[in-house]
Formats: structure tokens, sequence, C-alpha cells
């Protein structure tokens, strides 16, 4: 199955010059939504990942299904005001805008192996706060999953000595 062809493509949104990925349309497709998740696992499967961090908020969606099937615990990464305990941000620019994120304090244990997962990686804002946040908790990061990566928007370089795994690409459209 070619995951890309499930993934709504919608020219300016939310502004014009931006063609938005929607993965609704993945999410609604049982093969598909099946088949992403189905990869991530095959991917982190025995790799001895202690938590998935999944970020606000269709990263929860593939990040809580990770989570599940590898039997370990997911953390949120929330838009600022979000979360209801005491929290740690990380303020951020993202493609068209600012915006803040934060986590638990007490989320992730110092040295417990971290898989970050989003939809998708464009300007890389959203993921390097991200980032920060779980190394800021002494998390050992081992890799940033997703979906799909826009890789003209050189996102990667955001995160830089991260590892980055994408299922599918969009390509200078």
């Amino acid at each position: 199955m070619d995951l890309k062809e499930t993934i709504r493509s919608i020219p300016g949104w939310p502004i014009e010059g931006v063609i938005f990925r929607d993965l609704t349309t993945l999410m609604q497709d049982p093969e598909a939504f099946r088949e992403s998740c189905d990869i991530f696992y095959d991917r982190y499967k025995d790799q001895d990942i202690d938590k998935i961090v999944g970020i606000d908020a269709r990263g929860f969606v593939f990040g809580a299904v990770l989570a599940y099937k590898l039997g370990i615990g997911f953390v949120p990464v929330r838009k600022k005001g979000k979360l209801p305990y005491k929290t740690i941000q990380e303020s951020y620019s993202l493609e068209y805008g600012q915006d803040t994120l934060e986590i638990h304090e007490d989320a992730i244990e110092k040295g417990e192996r971290v898989v970050i997962v989003d939809d998708l990686i464009a300007t890389g804002g959203t993921v390097g706060a991200t980032v920060k946040l779980v190394n800021q908790l002494g998390a050992q990061l081992v890799e940033c999953a997703f979906v799909v990566e826009l890789p003209d928007l050189k996102g990667r370089s955001q995160i830089p000595g991260v590892e980055v795994f994408a299922i599918t690409e969009f390509e200078g459209e």
C-alpha cells in the first residue's frame, strides 16, 4: 500500500503558499492506519524503549497506539496551559506563528529511553522544542519518528544529532 495516496493535500491552508498534508484521511482508512502503526511497532519492538512521547495533537494518535503495542508508558507534550500538574516549557517558531509546549516535570525519569512521535515534520520547530523538553528531563532520546517528512523545509536542521525516521515524504510540492 502506498500510504502517500491516503494523505489529502490542501493547497493554501492555513495560509496562502502552504500545502497542508492532512493525515486525518490516512487515519480514517483502516488499512493505512494499521500499516503506519505497524511500521512504527516493527521499528521499535526490539529497542528497549521506556516511553513514547507524543506531540499535541496528532502525535497522540500514533504515539499512544505505539506505546500500547509496546506495553510502555505514553507521555503527552501539550500546548501551554493544557497540562494540570507542574510543567516545564519551551517556546518555538513554526511555519506560520509562534507557540509554547509543555511536559509534566515528572513524566520521564532520568536515563529512560524515549522515542518522540508526531504525524509530520516540516520546519522542525515543534519537534525541536519537544527534544529540548525531553533532554531537560534527562531522557536518552533514541529517535524522532514521523509518518510524513517534508524534507524541503529542512526540519531536521532543528534537531541536530538526533536520529529521524519518517515512513514517507513529500518533496517540493
